[in-house]
């Protein structure tokens, strides 16, 4: 059970580790590297791959051991995602489903050793479908160590290693770029009485990418008081440097020194290339002694005004209505008789 836990886990550190290597360099764990094979121009750290729909393509992966013994690795191929944790590009274990390159794009060898201090080329085929929709498809080519390292057994988990050389495959059509924000909130955290300690907030947002191609977002945070005050205005550090396709991450922005009473607007506009949308959120800053304070004089105002409508409304007892007086018809008076 335990080893079914490890690999089904560890994996994924692994190939996170490996395919967050400098941009300049082939992905590396300092025991192996995967790299696409040297092109007759330079060096190429990651694979750019086009192609329409129904295409096929083929190119070479290579596979180097830096240690002192052979290596046996399984070779195969992963779509790609954003991290939740921050938008880090991270690829799928082998056990996902796959949709895109993880499907399409085949090793000619699923295991493959590598002698020490050696390497080994492995062609590979990308067959893209007919129906493939048109834009970015990001993976991988993962190179996956299935042993099981325990370390020194101090604790029960194990970790499988793994290294990934990336692939970005542009399929053919229409392109269309298009960046949203989402979901915009503003959570303060207030001193308990006015003035009497600092007052923060954080802003916290999903930035989706809503079209068919990766993007390099830039995101802008703006803040306004009453009657328009300028209370904030920064350009965002901690955004993915790039955004895949229909991928979204929930992202936050500490406001140090935010308004402790203050009604206004927090606004947060991404932008990349051909794209742009702006969201955002009112906001009612207000310290909790003084929330507290305001609730009981308006309960205490409700509750007087009660009282005082039920004093001026008394209800009135209803009599039962009269009845008219009929009048008594008068008999009529009988005159003496005359005497003869």
């Amino acid at each position: 059970m335990r080893r079914t836990f490890h690999a089904l886990v560890a994996p994924v550190l692994g190939i996170l580790l490996a395919v967050l290597a400098p941009p300049a360099h082939a992905a590396d764990n300092g025991s192996w590297s995967v790299y696409p094979l040297a092109s007759k121009v330079a060096a190429r750290p990651y694979f750019y791959l086009s192609a329409d729909p129904g295409q096929t393509v083929t190119d070479k992966v290579v596979v180097a051991n830096k240690t002192g013994k052979a290596l046996t690795f399984r070779l195969y191929a992963a779509d790609a995602y954003n991290t939740a944790r921050d938008g880090g590009f991270a690829v799928r274990t082998a056990t996902e489903r796959m949709r895109g390159v993880g499907v399409w794009a085949r090793p000619a060898k699923s295991r493959v050793t590598v002698p020490a201090h050696g390497k080994v080329t492995v062609p590979f085929t990308m067959k893209v479908p007919e129906g493939a929709e048109p834009g970015d498809h990001p993976g991988a080519i993962v190179a996956l160590d299935e042993r099981i390292d325990r370390g020194d057994g101090s604790v029960a988990l194990g970790v499988q290693r793994a290294v990934a050389a990336r692939v970005y495959l542009r399929v053919g059509g229409p392109v269309l770029p298009a960046i949203s924000v989402e979901d915009v909130r503003v959570s303060h955290h207030q001193p308990l009485v006015p003035g009497l300690g600092d007052s923060a907030a954080t802003v916290s947002y999903t930035l989706h990418n809503t079209g068919n191609v990766t993007l390099d977002p830039k995101v802008e945070l703006r803040a306004t008081g009453l009657f328009g005050r300028t209370l904030l205005a920064r350009d965002l550090t901690k955004v993915p440097a790039e955004l895949l396709p229909g991928q979204s991450v929930r992202l936050s922005e500490p406001w140090r020194g935010a308004p402790q009473l203050d009604w206004g607007e927090v606004t947060l506009t991404a932008s990349a290339k051909d794209t742009r949308e702006s969201a955002g959120v009112s906001f009612l800053a207000l310290p909790w002694l003084m929330a507290v304070l305001l609730l009981a004089v308006v309960g205490v105002g409700v509750v007087l005004g009660i009282r005082a409508r039920r004093g001026r409304v008394r209800p009135s007892v209803r009599g039962r209505p009269s009845r008219p007086a009929v009048p008594t018809p008068s008999r009529p008076r009988s005159s003496p008789s005359a005497r003869p």
